[in-house]
C-alpha cells in the first residue's frame, strides 16, 4: 500500500484547539489508525534517510487534558520490547493500529476519533538487567518485570509515578504477579515523543 497519500499536514485544527508542527512519528501514528480504520490494513509506511534502527515501541492514546491535568485518561497503549517490524515507522505504525483497536481494556476506536487524542510514540532502548530498585529512576527509565513466565512494562515519565517500588508494584501487577513471586528486573531508556 502506498503510504504518502495519508501523510498528514504539518499544521492540524481541531474544534477548540490548533496543533503545530507535529512529529512525523505522531503524523505516522494517525496516519496509521486513520488508513486501518478505513480499509481493514495496517500500512507500510516507507522508511526515511535519518530513521533509527528499528527498535521497540509503544504508543499511548490519551483524551486531551483537561484542566490541570498533565494528560488526560488513557485511551490505548500497546507496543513491543524488542522490534518486529523491518523499520522503525512499520514498527510505530502496528502498534499505533494495535492501541486503537487490540487494548482489551478500551473498545476500539473509531474513524475520526484519533484525530481528538494525544498521541505518543515511545521509542524503546535495549533493555539492561538490574539488581533492584536503587538503579531505577521512573523519570529516566521504564522498568520490565518478570516472573513465573509473565512479564509486566512500565513507561518511564508516567505522570503520578514518582518511586521506583510504585513503578515495580504496577509492572508486577501488569504481569499478573503476587508481591511474594520472584521477579527479575530489568530498565530501559525511551525516546518519547509527543
Amino acid at each position: 500500500m502506498d503510504f504518502r497519500p495519508f501523510t498528514l499536514p504539518l499544521l492540524r485544527v481541531y474544534v477548540g484547539r490548533v496543533m503545530t508542527a507535529e512529529h512525523p512519528y505522531i503524523a505516522v501514528a494517525r496516519s496509521a489508525i486513520s488508513v486501518y480504520l478505513a480499509t481493514n490494513e495496517v500500512p507500510d509506511p516507507p522508511p526515511l534517510d535519518g530513521d533509527p534502527p528499528p527498535s521497540g515501541v509503544f504508543v499511548s492514546l490519551h483524551e486531551p487534558a483537561g484542566p490541570g491535568q498533565v494528560e488526560g485518561a488513557l485511551r490505548g497503549c500497546i507496543g513491543s520490547i524488542l522490534p518486529r517490524e523491518h523499520s522503525v515507522r512499520r514498527e510505530i505504525a502496528r502498534s499505533a493500529v494495535a492501541a486503537a483497536v487490540s487494548d482489551p481494556r478500551f473498545p476500539p476506536l473509531q474513524p475520526g476519533e484519533v484525530d481528538n487524542l494525544d498521541v505518543t510514540v515511545y521509542l524503546l532502548g535495549d533493555p539492561e538487567p538490574i539488581e533492584g530498585p536503587d538503579q531505577l529512576d521512573p523519570a529516566r527509565f521504564g522498568v520490565i518485570v518478570e516472573g513465573r513466565g509473565r512479564t509486566g512494562l512500565l513507561l518511564p515519565a508516567i505522570p503520578g509515578i514518582t518511586t521506583a517500588d510504585q513503578q515495580i508494584d504496577i509492572a508486577r501487577r501488569k504481569a499478573g504477579l503476587s508481591p511474594d513471586d520472584p521477579i527479575r528486573l530489568s530498565r530501559f531508556s525511551a525516546a518519547i515523543i509527543h
